[in-house]
């Protein structure tokens, strides 16, 4: 039996006062043949600790069915850690945010239209705790107090900054506590009054996410909170990036000053993130201020491992902190997999979507243009298809809501899009005598992560209308995309690229190797590598690349099909050995 625990101000590791210098890295944003790989460079900067995430929606895609093998094997990524001798935080409450889809809440909660999220809402605990009931006993055997490396485990994510219902998270508390969860347990949240009020909870160690000023976090912390240890949670030493903004970088000088400040202090520190990985396949989350913003693929952050698992400026910069307060052996690296140029290829055949309908999803009618979630639908695209009878003049299509982005079609021509963020956009449509077919394809671009707006459901979440009246009965499409294996792909063919199409190409591979795919000259959508869902691409930046790790490649031929929204200038991509960012 280990033990972990506090005495004091400190925290103690059997018997012996230790401060936690974690990182963050999240299984479900690399791949299982990299988990070792970015342990062992997390073990050598001289790190004691990894932390993880738990993503709820990638464990429960649907209700009641449960997935914990391959990219959601959580118990081999913790008894890897623990192998390499490093401590384990869980984070596994309902709701992590971590920029990813719905912050890890399964899509599912959202088909209930009564549903209320983090909070003493008797369904939504009921799920909770169906899920707790199947995860949790598979953490116990890994908990320190059952020999196994997890020394700490969160009730929940920052909850001061959403809520205040301190009966929910004691629910929560209990729920852990009652089926086997005997480690410490804790909460975090910003170093603001409001959040610590909202989210501590009683006999509960409170932590604290900040990127500076950390003793100005910390005094605030001690206001709460003055007789247990100072821990920040959450050390931002880098940022996420949203589509058509400018890539985020921090200065790696600054980030060690703030972090040596936080060792002096006696503090024990996870940084956010050690390696951020990637939102592979529709995964990204979405932020909501002002208006809704959709995070990017990549989630390199800029900090002290890059997307691929290089170490970075900051890597060698932060060792060199914590060499000053611990004895560091030489550092020793594991060999780098080798990044690749493998040329340019070439799309040579392709598909229209509307052409692959039939293979693609069974249609439904429905009265109205009803949402992803009341359809079972989590991911993707959905495509919603009615008559609309004329003749009638030039009157505004009104998508009254559409979540997130929406291609307008008429009689099979394209008209233009409609996008959430920006309520400028307009369609306007003239029918013709006899009428005219209208198609709207959405695009969720991702369910909001962070904030007061995660009830987020997606497609056209209301109804559509000409002007002031609504349009009925409908047929709709689901279109999660998730198996592309029976398109029936011919060659290029002009009539198709008008609308949005799939092209296939090979690539021939001698040696596999980590590669980045440039995709200048294409507009918008997604890349497939041998039935993997990469992410997104747009050219609307600052991510010019898709990391192609190698375990995703063979020898030989290798499949890439691209679900191009809107055409490309050449049908070709570019395989090199360097991301872009920004």
């Amino acid at each position: 039996m280990n033990t972990f625990g506090i005495e004091g101000k400190h925290f103690v590791s059997n018997g012996k006062p230790v401060q936690l210098i974690s990182g963050a890295i999240h299984y479900f944003r690399v791949l299982p043949a990299y988990w070792e790989d970015r342990l062992l460079k997390l073990k050598a900067c001289g790190f004691n600790t990894v932390e993880t995430y738990v993503a709820w929606n990638i464990h429960e895609p649907k209700k009641g069915e449960f997935q914990f093998e391959g990219m959601t094997d959580l118990v081999r990524f913790i008894e890897m850690a623990g192998d390499l001798g490093l401590h384990v935080i869980v984070r596994p409450s309902p709701y992590i945010c971590a920029e990813w889809e719905f912050g890890g809440m399964p899509a599912w909660l959202l088909a209930d239209p009564g549903m209320r999220l983090r909070c003493y809402h008797k369904p939504f605990l009921d799920h909770v705790d169906a899920y707790y009931d199947v995860l949790l006993p598979k953490l116990v055997p890994l908990l320190c107090t059952n020999g196994g490396p997890i020394i700490a485990m969160q009730i929940e994510n920052e909850y001061g900054s959403y809520g205040n219902d301190i009966k929910y998270l004691n629910h929560l508390k209990e729920s852990m506590i009652q089926r086997g969860i005997d480690v410490l347990l804790f909460t975090s949240d910003g170093p603001e009054d409001f959040m610590l009020q909202g989210g501590m909870v009683p006999d509960v160690l409170e932590t604290v996410n900040f990127g500076s000023r950390p003793l100005e976090a910390f005094e605030k912390l001690k206001e709460y909170q003055s007789d247990k240890p100072l821990m920040c949670m959450e050390f931002w030493n880098g940022w996420f990036d949203h589509w058509s903004k400018e890539h985020h970088t921090r200065d790696a000088d600054e980030v060690a000053q703030v972090f040596e400040a936080m060792l002096a202090a006696g503090a024990s520190v996870n940084f956010y993130m050690f390696h951020g990985g990637t939102n592979f396949g529709f995964y990204n989350g979405a932020n909501y201020a002002d208006k809704y913003a959709p995070t990017i693929t990549s989630y390199d952050y800029d900090v002290l491992l890059d997307e691929s698992g290089e170490p970075t400026d900051k890597f060698y910069k932060v060792r060199d902190v914590i060499s000053k307060f611990v004895d560091l052996p030489e550092l020793k690296l594991p060999v780098q997999m080798p990044k690749r140029c493998y040329g340019e290829v070439s799309f040579t055949q392709q598909v229209g979507l509307f052409d692959s309908l039939h293979v693609l999803s069974s249609p439904i009618q429905c009265t109205c243009p009803e949402t992803m979630e009341a359809l079972g639908q989590d991911y993707g695209f959905i495509l919603y298809t009615t008559h609309v009878s004329g003749p009638r003049q030039e009157t505004e299509l009104i998508l009254q809501d559409v979540h997130d982005r929406a291609l307008i079609f008429l009689d099979g021509q394209y008209l233009g899009v409609i996008e959430r963020w920006n309520p400028q956009d307009q369609i306007h449509l003239a029918i013709p005598a006899g009428g005219a077919t209208l198609q709207i394809l959405v695009e969720n671009m991702g369910r909001v992560n962070y904030g007061p707006f995660l009830k987020d459901q997606k497609g056209i979440t209301e109804g559509a209308r000409l002007g002031n009246q609504f349009l009925y009965d409908w047929t709709i499409h689901t279109l999660p995309l998730n198996d592309l294996s029976r398109l029936n792909f011919g060659e290029n063919n002009t009539d198709v690229q008008a609308q949005p199409t799939f092209y296939r190409g090979n690539l021939q591979v001698d040696v596999p190797g980590d590669t980045f795919i440039k995709l200048s000259g294409w507009t918008k959508g997604v890349v497939y590598v041998n039935g993997f869902n990469l992410g997104r691409y747009w050219e609307v930046g600052p991510q010019q690349t898709l990391y192609v790790p190698a375990p995703l490649l063979r020898e030989g031929e290798n499949e890439i099909v691209l679900f191009e929204l809107h055409g490309a200038k050449d049908y070709c991509v570019t395989l090199q050995d360097r991301a872009e960012l920004g």
